[in-house]
């Protein structure tokens, strides 16, 4: 490159840059070497380098779902690319603003080695996909990506060929940010009909039920919606993804559907009316429809589905920002004096304080740990205010049903596309976005050895944070289900790997944790160390998860 003259590479640097690019998560190449190296010169920027593509793009994931922000991934083209598309694909289904800047093959080049028609790839996650064609559409590509990304709330590849990116830009050095151009956060209030109509059916209710989801959670919408349960005497539940948004409410009944505890299964199989609030309503929310049999259902979101995940998801549909139709809702209920008591008494609010998420007694194999009192003794010891991210396998229905009194948004759930392998990177993002140290993975070994290479980088990059390996010595989730089945459970079953010393040998504090009772000394270590460190469960493999035993081992 000819670093006399302004070239490509050097606006595509200026325009990352006046878009308030941070943090840069890649794994360099031909194709994105010299723009990658370039930006990790400029003041304020921080560039880490994974040590798979995979990696990087989870990586920028992680930090867009802890941030808000975009979150900003680059890769090489060829085998670079086609590394991503798992990443792609859970970035899509999480509705995660992001952008890759995608070196691509040469344009005037004949023939080149890694040369792969990357549209159809990228657009098949989800993604949206701009290439830049020539350098007169330049800037106006890379702020098409941006906008994209804000406005629609998921990942965009920004292909950009090699040789392109070499040659002399003949423009003023001018870029306008796409701030300017993302319309301003509104808040859609609901019709007033359909209002009415919510009311109408609160009025003849007698057991309600409002679940809450990512939505309301961003909305902001936690005090109107308490304020609807009062006037309706409604329970109070979550979806997954709106874990914490009632912690401390005595009517809180915690995660519906699939992770959702006997009791408060019990009380959605009485329910005669839900409302869903900024959620979704699919498969595993509603356990593919059977949860609340026989429940009139009304939704209430931005976009509102009819169907979902193969579901009719309401019998109502409320077009409205969550926090603006609960507080309309209960304005309507107040001016035409509806107030039900519903579920709200005494024996209720008592049995709800008397749950717990799993009460089966077990005696653990010598030597290893029930993993239920392990993760109590790990949410006991990590203070509230941590970011947790959590992976996705076996254990972490036992995780995310027994960590309790934490904030919605400090909880991260990496199992948009239900793949393995992506907690321990998109906790790194995370961990890059807060610079603290105040992060807490939870994963499985299984899942830790697809991307084991990447606690390197942690060391490398100097990032902190708490890694929690549930190490059940297998692939959990495939061994439940063969025993469940009557099948040899043999082949998912690899033996308990010593990952505490895998962590030494990267250059971390490694632990096994094999006790009970150690947590809190453990922890005050970690804290004094000022490092990462790697904390290995040695946890039975015989004491299946609550939800497991319901939908697998056929138990009541």
């Amino acid at each position: 490159m000819n670093p006399s003259k302004l070239q490509v590479t050097d606006m595509l640097v200026k325009a990352f840059v006046a878009e308030g690019v941070e943090v840069l998560f890649t794994l360099m190449g031909d194709a994105n070497m010299y723009w990658s190296a370039a930006m990790a010169k400029q003041p304020g920027v921080k560039v880490v380098h994974a040590r798979h593509e995979h990696s990087a793009c989870a990586m920028a994931d992680g930090y867009a779902r802890m941030t808000g922000k975009v979150g900003v991934a680059s890769t090489t083209c060829g085998p670079g690319f086609t590394q991503i598309m798992t990443a792609l694909a859970m970035a899509a289904r999480a509705n995660t603003p992001m952008v890759v800047f995608a070196g691509d093959a040469p344009i005037g080049a004949a023939w080149y080695l890694q040369q792969i028609d990357m549209a159809p790839l990228a657009l098949a996650t989800g993604a949206h996909y701009v290439t830049v064609k020539s350098i007169d559409r330049l800037l106006d590509n890379v702020r098409e990506a941006f906008i994209v990304a804000k406005v629609e709330r998921r990942p965009v590849v920004l292909s950009i060929p090699m040789d392109l990116q070499k040659k002399d830009y003949p423009y003023l050095a001018e870029y306008m940010p796409s701030e300017g151009f993302v319309p301003a956060p509104q808040r859609p209030h609901p019709d007033p009909e359909m209002v009415e109509r919510v009311v109408d059916l609160i009025a003849e209710a007698e057991k309600p039920i409002v679940i809450a989801g990512r939505g309301a959670a961003r909305s902001g919408a936690r005090a109107a919606l308490e304020a609807l349960g009062e006037r309706s005497g409604a329970l109070l539940a979550n979806s997954l993804l709106g874990k914490g948004l009632f912690e401390g409410s005595k009517w809180a009944i915690g995660i519906a559907g699939a992770f959702a505890s006997d009791y408060a299964r019990e009380r959605f199989a009485e329910s005669d009316l839900v409302i869903g609030v900024g959620a979704g309503l699919g498969h595993y929310t509603t356990e593919g429809g059977y949860l609340y049999p026989g429940a009139q259902v009304v939704q209430i979101d931005t976009n509102p589905r009819g169907l979902w995940q193969g579901l009719r998801t309401a019998d109502l549909h409320v077009r409205a920002d969550a926090r603006a139709a609960a507080e309309a809702i209960v304005a309507a209920l107040d001016r035409r004096g509806v107030a039900r008591t519903g579920f709200r008494t005494p024996d209720i609010a008592a049995a709800i304080a008397a749950d717990v998420p799993d009460g089966k007694a077990y005696t653990p194999q010598p030597g290893l740990l029930d993993p239920r009192k392990a993760i109590l003794e790990l949410d006991a010891v990590v203070p509230k205010d941590w970011d947790v991210v959590v992976g996705v396998g076996h254990y972490f229905s036992i995780a995310l049903t027994h960590m309790r009194g934490r904030p919605t948004d400090k909880i991260h759930v990496i199992g948009d596309f239900g793949g393995i392998g992506s907690g321990l990177p998109a906790a790194i993002g995370v961990a890059a976005a807060r610079g603290d140290g105040k992060v807490l993975l939870i994963e499985g070994d299984g899942s830790l050895y697809m991307h084991v290479q990447e606690l390197e980088t942690i060391r490398r990059h100097g990032i902190q944070l708490l890694v929690a390996i549930m190490n059940d010595g297998g692939y959990g989730a495939e061994f439940h289900k063969f025993r469940a089945g009557g099948f040899d459970p043999a082949e998912a079953i690899h033996g308990r790997g010593d990952l505490a010393g895998v962590a030494t040998g990267f250059g971390l504090r490694g632990t096994t944790v094999a006790d009970l009772g150690r947590c809190r000394t453990l922890f005050e270590e970690h804290q004094a160390a000022n490092t990462a460190g790697l904390w290995d469960f040695q946890i039975d493999d015989l004491i299946p998860s609550r939800a497991y035993r319901r939908i697998h081992y056929g138990e009541a």
